[in-house]
């Protein structure tokens, strides 16, 4: 797990740990660069955070990590950090690994939407959906969501004002926006299906 100084990333690490993975909240390059999976989590605020990825000298290690084919996690603005901007931050460029933008909820809602939501699986064929309870219900805090230039990458999305994407699996990428780590038995559900499927090391 990628650490770069931004809030409180143990609890995900924690919870990897907690479904079997060897899980590692590091700064160090080399062990990213040998890790068999690399995990992006992410809380606070997207400029901010792409700012201490670059200033951890993260950013390249992440990039290469999905390049190189590894399996590849984005949790909350880790899975938005993955995108190319964001309407939070117009300055700030996201890693652009999967074309599109991250835009505010729209709707008159109130935001963030912070609460216990229902996911609707779009495409259960999502290694980290497949066998998954249907519609399992997730824990959100966030008032932006990713919109991909290429709608089938979603695969789940919940219902706050209208439809608002929930999940993204593209090539050896997935990313969730919801907090699988504070999701109860289906967030590590979640996690543990992203383990089992990992290659052996």
């Amino acid at each position: 797990m990628l650490d770069y100084g931004i809030g409180n990333l143990r609890s995900a690490e924690k919870a990897l740990c907690r479904v079997g993975a060897d899980a590692r909240l590091t700064a160090d390059v080399g062990i990213v660069r040998d890790a068999v999976a690399v995990v992006l989590p992410g809380v606070g605020a997207f400029g901010a955070c792409m700012r201490a990825l670059r200033a951890t000298a993260l950013e390249d290690p992440a990039l290469d990590a999905v390049a190189s084919g590894r399996p590849f996690l984005g949790i909350c603005i880790g899975m938005q950090m993955l995108f190319e901007t964001s309407a939070e931050d117009e300055g700030a460029k996201g890693l652009g690994v999967i074309a599109g933008d991250v835009e505010w909820i729209p709707g008159d809602v109130k935001r963030p939407q912070m609460q216990w939501n229902r996911l609707h699986v779009v495409r259960p064929d999502d290694p980290a959906f497949r066998g998954a309870a249907r519609d399992p219900w997730m824990y959100f805090v966030h008032s932006l969501h990713a919109v991909p230039a290429e709608p089938s990458v979603v695969t789940a999305t919940c219902d706050y004002g209208g439809p608002v994407t929930a999940a993204v699996w593209q090539g050896n990428v997935l990313a969730c926006q919801f907090h699988p780590e504070k999701s109860g038995r289906n967030g590590l559900a979640y996690l543990q299906r992203f383990v089992a499927a990992l290659p052996a090391a």
